[in-house]
C-alpha cells in the first residue's frame, strides 16, 4: 500500500499523541506565496485580500498561511516544499517567475494541489489562473489619451514577459484612436516590486514630458512621484490605490482574486478539484475598473464606462483589426480580432510603438 502525505503525517500525530480527530484532520490547509509585502497597495494586496475571502466564506474549516516577498527563484521552491511538508493541501503561487518552481515542487508532492498564477505550464495537480488586465488597459489608455496634454505618456514595465507586452499594446493602441499625436515612453524597471526603482523611473518618465503614467509594477510609488510633480496623472495597478484619488489617480485596474480563491478552495474541499486553465477578465469580475474620478472629463468617463460594458457584453475586444505590428506587416484584418493563442504569447509591439523589447 502507498502511504500518502497525509496518512504519514496522521500516523506521525498518533505516535506523539496528537488529537487526530475531526476539528484536526479535517481542516483543509491553503498556503500562498507572494513575491511582494502583503502591504504593497497593489498586486500582493489584492492576492491576500482573497486568501482573507477564503477564511471568511469557509471559517474553521480551513486554515491559511503565506509568505510575502518571496523572490522568484530557488528561494521559492523552498517555500512551496515548506508548505507541503507542513501539510498545505492547496497552494497558491501567485507570480509569474514562480512557474518552474511550481512545477518541480508539484511533482515531488502529488497529494497536494498547486494553482499558478500568469504561467503556462500545467500538471496534473497544477492549475493556472490569470486574468485578462490588457481590458483594463484598453479603458487606461482611452482616459490617458483624452487628457494628456503634452501627448507623452510614460510607462513603468515590469519585465519583457507577454502579460505586460499585451498592457502595454492595448493602452497604446487605445490613447492612439482619440489622440493621434500621442507617444508611448517606456522604462522597464525589471522589478515586480521596488518602490525605489519605481519611483526613479516615473520621475524619468516626467522629466521626458509625460504628463500621465502608467504602471505595470505593484507599488504606489509611481502616485506619490507624480502628485509630488503636480500635474500628472496616474492610474492605479491591481488595486485602488485610492489614497490618492481624485489626483493624480484618476482611475485604477482592480484584481479581484476573491471568487477563484474562494470557489477552488471549495473544489479541494468537496473533492472536485481539477487541473484547469482559467483566463478571465471584466465579463467575470476578475478584472475590475476602479472608480473614474471627476478629474476625468465627464464625456471621456461617458466613453470610458461604455467600453467597459462592451467588453463585458463580448460585445467589443481591445484587439480588433486593423492592426499592424511594429514593424509594418500586417496583423490583423479589419474587424479581426486576435485569437488567445497570439495573445499569450505576445512578443512584439504594435506599428507606432518606439523602441525595441528587451531579450
Amino acid at each position: 500500500m502507498k502511504l500518502t502525505r497525509r496518512m504519514l503525517m496522521a500516523a506521525s500525530a498518533a505516535a506523539i499523541g496528537l488529537a487526530t480527530g475531526a476539528t484536526a484532520q479535517d481542516k483543509t490547509k491553503v498556503g500562498f506565496v507572494y513575491v511582494g509585502p502583503v502591504g504593497d497597495g497593489g498586486w500582493t494586496y489584492e492576492h491576500d485580500q482573497g486568501r482573507l475571502a477564503v477564511e471568511e466564506e469557509f471559517g474553521d474549516a480551513v486554515e491559511t498561511v503565506y509568505v510575502e516577498s518571496v523572490p522568484e527563484g530557488p528561494d521559492a521552491e523552498r517555500v512551496m516544499t515548506q508548505m507541503a511538508l507542513q501539510g498545505a493541501d492547496l497552494i497558491f503561487t501567485t507570480s509569474f517567475g514562480y512557474m518552474d518552481q511550481t512545477i518541480n515542487v508539484a511533482a515531488k508532492f502529488p497529494d497536494v494541489k498547486f494553482e499558478h498564477a500568469t504561467g503556462y505550464k500545467r500538471a496534473d495537480n497544477v492549475s493556472t489562473y490569470s486574468a485578462r488586465f490588457y481590458e483594463g488597459r484598453a479603458i487606461q489608455g482611452h482616459i490617458a489619451g483624452n487628457m494628456t496634454e503634452s501627448n507623452i505618456i510614460g510607462y513603468i514595465g515590469s519585465y519583457p514577459i507577454p502579460e505586460v507586452i499585451r498592457g502595454i499594446n492595448s493602452a497604446y493602441i487605445h490613447a492612439k484612436k482619440v489622440n493621434p499625436d500621442v507617444e508611448f515612453k517606456i522604462i522597464w524597471a525589471y522589478t515586480w516590486f521596488d518602490p525605489a526603482k519605481e519611483a526613479d523611473a516615473a520621475k524619468a518618465l516626467i522629466e521626458q514630458g509625460a504628463d500621465v503614467i502608467l504602471q505595470h509594477t505593484d507599488s504606489t510609488a509611481p502616485q506619490a512621484a507624480a502628485q509630488e510633480a503636480g500635474n500628472v496623472i496616474t492610474f492605479g495597478q491591481a488595486s485602488d490605490m485610492s489614497e490618492y484619488a481624485p489626483m493624480p489617480r484618476v482611475s485604477s485596474i482592480i484584481d479581484n482574486w476573491a471568487p477563484y480563491y474562494v470557489a477552488r478552495t471549495k473544489a479541494v474541499i468537496d473533492g472536485t478539484w481539477e487541473s484547469v486553465d482559467t483566463w478571465d477578465g471584466i465579463s467575470t469580475g476578475m478584472v475590475g475598473i476602479g472608480e473614474i474620478t471627476d478629474a476625468v472629463p465627464a464625456e471621456v468617463k461617458a466613453e470610458a464606462l461604455a467600453m467597459k460594458e462592451a467588453i463585458a457584453a463580448g460585445e467589443y475586444h481591445p484587439f480588433t483589426g486593423p492592426l499592424k505590428k511594429q514593424d509594418g506587416s500586417d496583423w490583423l484584418a479589419e474587424g479581426e480580432v486576435a485569437d488567445d493563442g497570439t495573445l499569450l504569447g505576445m512578443n512584439f509591439f504594435v506599428e507606432g510603438l518606439t523602441g525595441e523589447i528587451p531579450q
